[in-house]
């Protein structure tokens, strides 16, 4: 999953959804020096990363990209699948995706000071270019990948991946809708633990 799936299933709390946003860049035991519901947020992001990478659903998506797109094949299909989340936002929640997006951003800002440096020099970027709107909209993703294919130098050729969301679109779209019902599930009874 990627930044809107991780944003959205940390529930209504918006230090979970900061913590859960920003985990990436935290490595073992350093989310221990953040307030008690950021490092909730970590932990629930690591478990979804955990229960997404091995579930079967999410491992079909990632079979059709495997041959071309090898080791790159998860992080696309965890794009791909914001992708269908923000293209069937009302499905999902009775709020607009706009708010819901201004209203983290602002949360964003609010707490500044306790995001990670990596997350500071993300921010503007990702808000000026309105990264998980964009989402909504195929030609959003492919620049959303075209933009991670520059991170990798060129390597990971994501840039091209658009093709097999557009050949593969139902698949893909069904594989999602069947995936996000469990993990919601999933996620949620994990943070009630948290």
């Amino acid at each position: 999953m990627n930044f809107l799936a991780h944003i959205y299933l940390s529930g209504d709390n918006d230090l979970i959804k900061i913590g859960n946003f920003m985990a990436d860049g935290i490595r073992g035991k350093q989310f221990e020096h953040f307030p008690e519901d950021v490092q909730k947020g970590i932990l629930l992001h690591r478990f979804i990363d955990t229960y997404t990478d091995s579930h079967d659903i999410f491992r079909q998506s990632t079979k059709r990209l495997h041959e071309k797109y090898h080791h790159y094949a998860g992080v696309i299909v965890d794009i791909l699948y914001d992708h269908f989340l923000a293209k069937n936002w009302e499905q999902y929640s009775d709020e607009k995706l706009e708010s819901f997006i201004n209203r983290f951003y602002k949360s964003l800002h609010e707490n500044y000071d306790i995001l990670t440096e990596k997350t500071q020099d993300l921010m503007p970027y990702m808000i000026q270019r309105n990264w998980l709107l964009s989402y909504r909209t195929v030609e959003g993703i492919h620049q959303i990948l075209t933009q991670m294919d520059r991170r990798s130098r060129n390597e990971s050729k994501m840039q091209f991946a658009s093709t097999e969301l557009k050949e593969f679109y139902t698949e893909f779209e069904q594989e999602f809708t069947l995936f996000f019902e469990d993990i919601k599930v999933n996620a949620k009874q994990k943070l009630l633990l948290l």
